[in-house]
């Protein structure tokens, strides 16, 4: 029998949509932007449900995890969540680790991490494995990748039971309880990481500008050299020849 040991008071610690089962399970199953009620928890799972967002949904995950040393697999399966891309984000979180606060690797909009520290991260990495399923929702294969999970439990990690603290923004709290459907132009995680880019490509497109100003101003001018040299060629070549004949 493996060894198991108490989660932290509460487990889990972080309120959500979630289900929870067993927390002496070993297994945690992470659905992106599908819902599937009970049935991974019938299946054996410790807790199961959707995590919308590439940040605050990730952060909620990573939470309760590392504060419940029991769980040692993390299944990420269910629907890709369009524009967020969740469950790559964790998948890169737990494989790369973060760099300047963004999840290394990560395709979503915004996968900034605020309330995760390295020490917690590291946490995560070493205590947990995961398996990747996402975009699957068949429930025979899920179910029988939680029993793969169960028959190799390792029993708990060494470590006691993390705790953290998430501090939600208003934004980010409705982003994730929407399912990820709020603007997320209007929720950048690191401004200071958001606003350069930003800044680079309105320097381009006042350039393009400019350069098409300066293309124009040079086309009207040409046209202006243009008419006044002809208008020197008739008087030199037509009229001037005319009068001397007495034409005119």
């Amino acid at each position: 029998m493996v060894e198991k040991k108490e989660p932290a008071k509460g487990w889990p610690v972080i309120k959500g949509e979630f289900d929870v089962g067993d927390p002496k399970s070993c297994v945690a199953v992470a659905t992106a932007g599908s819902h599937f009620g009970q049935w991974p928890i019938k299946a054996g799972a410790a807790i199961s449900g959707p995590f919308h967002t590439e940040n605050l949904g990730i952060e909620k995950i990573v939470a309760n995890v590392i504060s419940n040393p029991n769980i040692r697999f993390i299944i990420i399966t269910g629907a890709e969540v369009k524009g967020h891309i969740s469950g790559d984000a964790l998948e890169c979180l737990h494989k790369n680790g973060l760099k300047g606060g963004r999840i290394v690797g990560a395709k979503g909009a915004i996968p900034f991490i605020e309330n995760l520290d390295d020490k917690a991260v590291k946490r995560f990495q070493e205590q947990v494995q995961t398996v990747y399923m996402i975009d699957v929702e068949d429930e025979q294969k899920i179910t029988a990748a939680i029993k793969d999970c169960i028959a190799k439990d390792p029993g708990a990690f060494a470590g006691e039971p993390m705790l953290l603290e998430i501090k939600e923004t208003k934004i980010g709290e409705e982003e994730e309880e929407a399912g990820g459907e709020v603007a997320t132009t209007v929720a950048a995680a690191k401004p200071d990481k958001e606003i350069p880019p930003l800044v680079d490509d309105v320097c381009y497109r006042a350039q393009l500008c400019a350069r098409n100003q300066k293309l124009t101003s040079a086309v009207g001018a040409t046209k202006v050299l243009g008419f006044v040299l002809g208008a020197v060629f008739v008087i030199a070549f037509v009229l001037i020849p005319v009068w001397l004949m007495g034409g005119i």
